[in-house]
């Protein structure tokens, strides 16, 4: 069984700045998961359709990008339903950073 976790980002980057944004930072996921990951990933308009397979598991997602925020749902696998609140208090706290950072500032 799944255990789904949805978590909303807001922003006031407007669609097209938070979505590109979004696609010049997807790359990042792989650093964050212990032992490293495959992420796979595929635009349809404004949603990004994403799978991240690590330590035997796959886990799906979807995010969609609206004007003011950015939706994030996540569809946890089997055992890792019972890192549910964790999880999401990370994609709560560090989701902005990952997904919606500009790197294309030089500093």
């Amino acid at each position: 069984m799944q255990q789904p976790i949805q978590v909303d980002l807001p922003h006031s980057l407007g669609r097209e700045e938070a979505q590109r944004r979004i696609a010049a930072n997807i790359h990042k996921l792989q650093g964050y998961i212990p032992g490293g990951a495959q992420v796979t990933s595929n635009w349809s308009g404004s949603r990004l359709d994403m799978a991240v397979g690590a330590m035997g598991q796959q886990v799906d997602a979807q995010i969609d990008v609206e004007e003011t925020h950015v939706r994030c749902r996540v569809m946890l696998p089997g055992l890792l339903g019972m890192l549910a609140k964790p999880i999401e208090a990370v994609l709560r706290s560090k989701g902005e950073e990952l997904l919606l950072e500009d790197k294309s500032k030089s500093k």
